[in-house]
């Protein structure tokens, strides 16, 4: 019997949607995009109307092929991908790769997926909008002549692998120039008073002004350190000779001012705020914020994540209007429907909000149904939602200003001013109280409860304090931060924000300190070159600019062509183009004084101080002198003093001695002392560059001999092999310590020197011991096992992980769907479960399933006889050992 079809992007999406329609329909996955540009070539016609040329994607073509043969019996073809610029786009991929003939073929919208909204999907179809398709495909094939016309620059001027993007380069130009700003920041010392009394309740008044000047704060300084002349600067001689002069002081109140404390709720979440807002109080990445918000959304939870709206429509409202009476009292409600307005310009990518599906349910009612951190962001996104309709926050606000001036023949009138904030009605708040505090962005005003004062009175001073300040650079961003200021250029789509985060944190522009982002050599090397030769690529507001126009195209208000060809051959007017200004610029990049940025002169020399970006690392060059900076120096961290320090580190650049007729070095790299045997341009026998070993923990690279380093250049060493399948075992010292290792087994050894004295029978009693992690003790058993999976021919077992129970073959990971329990998952579910993991990862690319192995084909391992393995064990064992104590007696 004949059915319609209905295509949506993802696998878990198809299975909800499934259990919505019924048997009625046959539900299946594109599972992302079908098709796209190869990736070798321009793949754009830029003479003939800018027409690209796409491909299938190698899943794209298994996929097309088994719709086309769901497709011959359907009855009517539904495609119900997303309801935004990229799912319309893929729409139509799908209707030109299945050309259906002799059947309906119907658009499929909606923004959450409840029964109501997919039957109300299906009842209410359109047509594919091409307006959409066009601004899609202009953005694609946009930013594919940005990429293949501007990365080749990089790759000659800077380094190989690199890579520039529309959004990308002005966010990693966003990220640089706040650490130039920190980089000319001049700290500045200021003092003040804080003044704690003896009242109750107690309260503390800071200092204000002396003699009728307001003393400065640090918002008073500008970057050179240099404060405004409105203020007056007190130093610690000055502040302790107030303090001094206050001890014991009583404080006269001279006005109180009391104030009505009002908080409005923000609007709900849209897709650049639940970043934020995740990153936060959840403290999550946004791409990770993103990942369990898509999950949410699949599974029917909440509505479409991807979204620059703020409203909530008409039943939406009602509901939430409802849950908030029931929930907190009709005291909480906000009289009148609360609406808000997006500030992003054009918001086009859904019409709602970011909110939980309808019908509403609680956090307490999905708790038993979702993971721990599915219910943490769906309790951020409930809470939001419903803080959004509910009454102000109400409260007094009361500011106090006490005097007094300090004894002697120098008197000084000095200041203080105290202020609290008293909540009398929590209003909105009330919908916050179980949710992480609020970060420092976004933090309320504190509460404080003050005592009752009047004018004259007098206040008793405990204790008074001079304290010291410093003015502090700009902080650099966060990804919450970066996010919010993307998003305040008008630069990026919500959907893009992640995704941009994760290429320019994964490619090396950017690295974490803390939750900080911190950018590389590298990034100020291709910054300086697009701020130098391309200036308007990086330009804030033509980045901008361009958002919205390719809005303008998606409402037909634009022509995509045109549009395109004013991007790539210029207008001969305020926008060079794209292609000239390639041709003009590629030839007239100076790489070396591009890839220089000065530190400063070195104080004996006179010699420049330099750090640059190199193949190998990031360095300082000084005259003829260089030396690797060290991974975790933030550029803002180097100055003359740190460069000279790294400069005068020993660098051991004659040979200590040699090992099989190469030289054997001793060196200090990024990542501390090693040996190298042999040279980058004649590496040792049998390897492609030089083999480099670090040193042991006890060990000092001032005091390494070369019997040091032969014992050192002598690791791995073959400790023997396993009687029982051949195979090799090896002592090895890694990143977390010395061990030994046998295939995918490993042990940790207790101490660096047990890497040349232990034995086989020793290695073979500690690989038969379950293994340890760390200190969480021995590793567990598998739960359940289920028979070797029918793609990569491995075994699947059952495990219990940090977030849950999930499946594993041990090359792949699925976590179990809230509807599975794993006493009843199958093996077959099991298997299902791996198929739509990699389906979804196209980095998890399939295997064929393994063929049983005869017992011949075992000659990858090599066999030894027990006899000759326990004999090629013993001499080696001997041969280190011998070489050990000759160590030990010198």
């Amino acid at each position: 019997m004949s059915k319609p079809l209905v295509i949506v992007e993802s696998p878990a999406k198809a299975k909800t949607i499934a259990k919505f329609l019924g048997d009625g329909f046959d539900v299946r996955a594109s599972v992302g995009h079908i098709a796209d540009l190869p990736s070798k070539g321009l793949s754009v016609d830029v003479d003939n109307g800018f027409k690209p040329t796409y491909e299938l994607t190698e899943r794209g073509s298994t996929i097309i092929k088994e719709l086309k043969s769901v497709l011959k019996t359907a009855s009517a073809l539904y495609l119900a991908t997303d309801e935004d610029r990229e799912g319309e786009a893929i729409a139509a991929h799908l209707f030109e790769y299945l050309k259906p003939k002799n059947i309906e073929t119907k658009r499929m919208v909606f923004h959450e997926i409840t029964k109501a909204a997919i039957d109300a999907a299906i009842a209410n179809p359109r047509d594919i909008d091409y307006k959409l398709v066009d601004a899609a495909e202009a953005r694609r094939i946009l930013d594919r002549l940005y990429g293949y016309s501007v990365s080749p620059i990089l790759w000659r001027k800077v380094n190989r692998g690199l890579s520039a993007g529309r959004v990308q380069s002005p966010s990693i130009r966003l990220v640089v120039e706040r650490e130039q700003e920190r980089m000319a920041h001049i700290s500045a010392a200021y003092w003040d008073l804080e003044a704690v009394t003896a009242t109750t309740p107690q309260f503390t008044a800071t200092l204000q002004s002396v003699d009728g000047v307001r003393i400065a704060t640090g918002k008073d300084f500008n970057e050179k350190g240099i404060a405004k002349e409105a203020v007056v600067v007190i130093n610690e001689a000055r502040a302790q000779e107030l303090s001094a002069g206050l001890q014991g002081a009583t404080l006269e109140v001279r006005s109180v001012e009391e104030k009505p404390y009002r908080k409005s709720p923000k609007a709900p979440f849209m897709t650049s705020t639940l970043q934020q807002e995740g990153g936060n109080k959840l403290r999550i990445t946004a791409s990770e914020v993103m990942r369990v918000a898509q999950g949410l959304y699949e599974a029917g939870y909440i509505t479409y994540m991807r979204t620059d709206a703020v409203t909530l429509g008409a039943e939406a409202l009602h509901e939430v209007r409802t849950a908030i009476s029931a929930t907190y009292g009709e005291e909480f409600l906000s009289a009148t429907t609360r609406e808000y307005k997006s500030k992003v310009k054009n918001a086009q990518e859904a019409h709602e909000a970011i909110r939980p599906a309808l019908p509403l349910r609680s956090p307490e009612e999905l708790a038993p149904e979702l993971r721990a951190n599915e219910l943490a962001l769906y309790r951020l996104i409930w809470q939001r939602t419903l803080a959004s309709q509910m009454n102000d926050t109400l409260g007094t606000t009361l500011t106090v200003r006490l005097g007094a001036i300090t004894p002697g023949t120098n008197p000084a009138n000095c200041e203080f001013s105290a202020s609290g904030t008293t909540i009398t009605f929590a209003g909105y708040r009330q919908a916050y109280q179980e949710v992480v505090e609020e970060s420092a962005d976004d933090a309320e005003e504190k509460e404080a409860l003050l005592p009752v004062l009047k004018v004259g009175d007098g206040v008793s001073v405990e204790t008074i304090n001079a304290l010291g300040h410093n003015t502090s650079p700009p902080s650099r961003f966060t990804e919450p931060t970066l996010v919010k200021k993307l998003e305040e250029l008008g630069i990026g789509r919500p959907s893009t924000y992640a995704s941009i985060l994760g290429t320019i944190i994964n490619r090396g522009y950017v690295w974490k300190k803390g939750q900080a982002l911190v950018p590389s050599w590298t990034a100020f090397a291709v910054v300086k070159l697009m701020t130098n030769y391309f200036t308007t690529l990086v330009d804030y507001t033509f980045t901008a600019t361009v958002e919205e126009e390719l809005d303008e195209i998606a409402e037909g208000k634009r022509v995509r062509d045109a549009w395109l060809a004013e991007f790539y051959f210029g207008n001969g007017k305020e926008l060079p183009g794209l292609k000239p200004l390639v041709e003009h610029n590629i030839e007239n990049i100076d790489a070396a004084t591009l890839n220089a940025f000065h530190v400063g002169l070195h104080p004996v020399s006179g010699d420049m101080i330099e750090a640059r970006p190199g193949k190998f690392g990031p360095y300082i060059r000084c005259g003829e002198q260089t030396a690797g900076i060290p991974d975790s120096m933030a550029p803002d961290e180097l100055t003359v003093e740190t460069a000279i320090e790294i400069l005068a580190r020993p660098k051991f650049e004659e040979p200590i001695g040699e090992k099989d007729g190469l030289p054997v070095y001793k060196k200090t790299g990024k990542y501390g002392p090693y040996v190298m045997w042999g040279t980058l341009d004649t590496p040792p026998p049998g390897m492609e560059k030089a083999k480099m070993v670090s040193l042991f923990k006890d060990m000092t690279i001032e005091a390494l001999t070369i019997d040091d380093a032969l014992l050192l250049l002598s690791l791995p060493r073959t400790v023997g092999f396993d009687p029982a399948d051949g195979e090799i075992i090896t002592a090895q010292n890694g990143r977390y310590g010395p061990y030994i290792n046998k295939g995918k087994e490993s042990r940790t050894l207790d101490t660096e020197q047990e890497l040349f004295t232990f034995t086989l029978e020793q290695s073979l009693s500690k690989l038969a011991e379950p293994r340890v992690y760390g200190r969480r003790g021995p590793a567990k058993p598998p739960l359940r096992e289920f028979g070797t999976d029918p793609v990569s021919g491995k075994p699947v077992v059952a495990k219990d992980g940090k977030f849950g129970v999930y499946v594993t073959d041990g090359e792949t990971n699925a976590s179990l769907t809230r509807g599975d329990r794993l006493e009843y998952v199958t093996p077959e579910r099991a298997f299902e479960l791996l198929a739509v993991r990699r389906d979804a990862d196209p980095s998890l690319k399939r295997k064929k399933a393994a063929k049983p192995a005869k017992k011949a084909a075992a000659k990858k391992v090599a066999k030894v006889p027990a006899k000759a393995a326990k004999k090629v064990a013993k001499k080696s064992v001997a041969k280190t050992a011998k070489k050990v104590a000759k160590k030990k007696a010198s």
